[in-house]
């Protein structure tokens, strides 16, 4: 139904990001990858804005003569704020077990802002949710961290991965959100657009 929707477009998906990649084919959208390198920087702002800011900075990155008639293109950015901070992507080992300490026993949001810019228009949106940690011991957390190298995840882990299925008790909101690509409130855009 949406291939058919978006059959007079070429769609691209500019996030080199494997899970974002993975949810859009799930949807059945046809695309193709292309990145470019945009700073993750951002002047002061609501954090909860941060993400769709981002996602605009990544869609602008592109050129008009870059975006041709016909052609979609979609960008997300996903932040964790926890503790009236950003967690983006860890820097390092001990960078990670910050991070998961300071999500361990409490709630966090997770905001993914999304862009998509065509050459007659471009809309953003932002989805919220709001996840809950188990109380994690050390352990647990240098098992993942060790396990599964969180570095490419803000704030330094993958609801779908193991810590995902042992330290989350609690989900408010769209769990794909959360894995980076918020699918119903994309689907409805992509409807529209």
């Amino acid at each position: 139904m949406l291939s058919q929707h978006l059959e007079n477009y070429k769609v691209i998906l500019a996030s080199k990001s494997p899970r974002r990649q993975e949810l859009l084919r799930g949807m059945g959208v046809m695309f193709d990858c292309i990145t470019k390198e945009t700073p993750e920087q951002y002047p002061e702002m609501p954090l909860k804005k941060v993400a769709g800011y981002l996602s605009r900075q990544k869609s602008i990155a592109f050129s008009d003569e870059e975006l041709p008639e016909h052609y979609l293109l979609i960008t997300a950015d996903t932040v964790v704020i926890a503790e009236n901070e950003i967690l983006g992507k860890p820097t390092d080992r001990a960078d990670a077990l910050r991070m998961l300490n300071l999500l361990s026993g409490k709630t966090h949001v997770v905001v993914t802002g999304v862009t998509l810019r065509s050459k007659e228009r471009t809309t953003t949106f932002s989805v919220s949710s709001s996840v809950t940690f188990a109380t994690l011991n050390r352990e647990v957390m240098e098992h993942y961290v060790d396990q599964y190298r969180p570095f490419d995840k803000a704030g330094a882990y993958g609801i779908q991965e193991w810590i995902g299925y042992v330290g989350i008790s609690g989900l408010r909101g769209s769990f794909y959100n959360v894995m980076g690509l918020p699918t119903q409130r994309l689907y409805n855009a992509l409807m529209k657009f």
